[in-house]
């Protein structure tokens, strides 16, 4: 594994599935994807069938809160092994570039190592890989168990650069379209469900390879990182920005922490747990958008009136407006130009835009959150979940004892300045595309 330390990577060895195994019921969405709706997750089974699967290596979050949790890991951790005893994979040593058609056109990455050394997730950060957004601590035990003494891992991690120039990836595109010796496709296949497409290419030529390291090098210039942001030259850089996927890579970074306890400082950078495979995305990629995440309440007590609670809570600093579809709040969100904050709030019968005229955080969903956590707290619900798109939003919206709150979209410009200057976002403050456009798992790597 060579390694970049200026720029906290490694170039790994990648393991593909063997070319007679169908990718298309091989590579499966993001875990953490389609939480509050388990009929996706058998559509899937259905589709996977008996075939081999990323689905077998993978824990789906639906199903966290069934009893057979500690079984289910059990399962996938004797699928791992016996996909390698059974010689499923084949290794490619480099980067592989990756093109993936979504709704918004052709999203291209890099998959490559991050060096968790060089990682944290904790508010405050100044490291070279940072989250954007909020950890949720008790998210990341049920992810240990499953990684710890795992023997081979699967990325879903998206992590942003900001790269307005598309100094790193934008010339693979390039030679892409010129058909360049030096990239040698590994995969070009129709994923599940209308999930787009996805083809990647093996970076097979050093001199490409030295470019992509040269031109990191540039972004984590100290003098072209205060520049860009304004700020002095000693505040430290941010390189990556941890986009999808942060519980997993805390994830990765809790087991490094805890194994480099137990070996030698000469095996310290030869160890695969001190690295996790991620694929890198520009954040000016013209396909990537970020979309708002929405928020879900179950199990409301029935003697409460959720508007009522809102209002104490913002010391009724807020102006509740009925509106007549979640489309009209929308609209009205799309051209909220005055002080203060709006959301959508949408329950059994009724739709409101609500003014936050006293805000108690920058954005809106920090707002929001601050609420719904003391709302939670003192038991006024069941529970929370985050889910992306209008339709799921509106159909669990509108059962009985139920309430969701629609989010504005945060502007994907914004985004390294605000955690730069103001640090980690509330978490769920994005999301990178729709559910169906996220990462879905193919490449694996060893960890033992």
């Amino acid at each position: 594994m060579k390694k970049y330390p200026e720029v906290a990577l490694a170039r790994p060895e990648i393991l593909l599935p063997r070319p007679e195994i169908d990718l298309s019921r091989w590579a499966v969405i993001a875990c953490d994807q389609h939480t509050s709706e388990p009929e996706y997750w058998q559509e899937v089974e259905r589709f996977v069938g008996d075939s081999p699967s990323t689905l077998n290596l993978i824990f789906p979050e639906v199903y966290l809160k069934e009893k057979d949790v500690e079984a289910r890991i059990k399962r996938i951790k004797e699928a791992m092994h016996r996909y390698l005893e059974k010689d499923l994979f084949i290794a490619y040593e480099g980067f592989i570039y990756v093109e993936r058609q979504i709704s918004t056109g052709k999203r291209g990455g890099l998959l490559l190592c991050l060096d968790l050394e060089q990682y944290d997730y904790n508010p405050g950060a100044r490291t070279l890989i940072r989250a954007t957004e909020g950890t949720i601590l008790e998210r990341i035990p049920p992810r240990v168990k499953i990684r710890e003494g795992a023997p081979i891992e699967l990325p879903h991690v998206l992590v942003l650069i900001d790269d307005p120039e598309d100094r790193v990836i934008g010339p693979l595109r390039s030679l892409v379209k010129k058909n360049d010796p030096g990239l040698k496709k590994l995969y070009d296949f129709d994923l599940m469900l209308n999930s787009g497409h996805l083809a990647g290419w093996l970076i097979a030529n050093e001199q490409i390879e030295a470019e992509i390291i040269s031109n990191l090098k540039y972004l984590a210039n100290p003098k072209v990182f205060s520049a860009r942001y304004q700020i002095p030259e000693e505040n430290p850089v941010l390189l990556y920005a941890v986009g999808d996927g942060n519980h997993s890579l805390a994830t990765a970074k809790t087991i490094w922490e805890s194994h480099k306890l137990s070996i030698k400082e000469t095996q310290l950078s030869e160890s695969p747990l001190r690295y996790a495979l991620v694929e890198v995305v520009n954040l000016h990629d013209p396909a990537l958008f970020f979309e708002p995440i929405h928020r879900l309440l179950f199990e409301i007590k029935p003697e409460l009136n959720l508007l009522e609670e809102i209002k104490i809570f913002f010391n009724h600093e807020i102006r509740p407006s009925p509106c007549q579809s979640l489309e009209e709040i929308k609209d009205q969100l799309k051209n909220y130009q005055k002080t203060g904050q709006a959301f959508g709030l949408v329950v059994e019968n009724e739709n409101f835009l609500v003014e936050i005229l006293r805000p108690r955080h920058s954005l809106t969903v920090g707002s929001v959150q601050l609420f719904l956590d003391e709302f939670l707290k003192q038991g006024k619900a069941g529970h929370i979940d985050y889910v992306h798109g209008d339709e799921i939003l509106v159909r669990f919206a509108r059962q009985p004892g139920n309430a969701g709150f629609y989010l504005p979209t945060m502007d994907k410009n914004h985004l390294f300045k605000t955690v730069i200057i103001e640090g980690i976002l509330p978490r769920k403050t994005f999301s990178m595309g729709e559910a169906w456009e996220k990462r879905f798992y193919l490449e694996a790597r060893r960890l033992s």
